[in-house]
């Protein structure tokens, strides 16, 4: 009988890091050798010219941007997260997938996955745990994983 190998994408909107679990009492690896990350400046940074202009009625007037360029990067970096579990379940790596980020990653995850990836979707945990040490992910991630 094969390893039911689930891996757990624990994400915010600019780290996340790969986890796996090979089935009840196996507990929890990292399942790549790296964690991914991203900066993310405020959009007050990453805007910082002055806003266009144009000229109406015989006066200037500033033009708003249009973008929050700090959430299009966490939809950017959600993107660059659905390439790689894509790939992954390219490649048969992972049988169940777990995700696990606050709510707003959670739904640039979900727009960005295909329907091959979502169909292997076992568990949701909609809390920020980038910050939580390897041994201690465990009582995490027990309300949607039996580790």
């Amino acid at each position: 009988m094969k390893k039911r190998k689930t891996w757990i994408l624990i994400a915010d909107g600019a780290r996340a890091r790969i986890v796996e679990n090979d089935g009840p009492g196996k507990g929890i690896a990292p399942a790549l050798n790296y964690e991914f990350a991203t900066s993310h400046a405020p959009t007050r940074d990453i805007g910082t010219d002055k806003p266009g202009r144009r000229q109406g009625g015989g006066a200037h007037h500033a033009v708003d941007p249009k973008v929050n360029w700090h959430n299009f990067e966490k939809s950017l970096f959600a993107a660059a997260m659905a390439e790689v579990l894509e790939k992954a379940n390219n490649e048969n790596i992972f049988d169940a997938l777990v995700l696990v980020a606050p709510a707003k990653t959670l739904g640039e995850l979900r727009k960005k996955l295909s329907p091959k990836v979502k169909n292997k979707i076992t568990g949701e945990l909609g809390k920020d745990l980038t910050h939580i040490d390897m041994n201690d992910l465990g009582k995490h991630l027990s309300e949607v994983i039996n580790i």
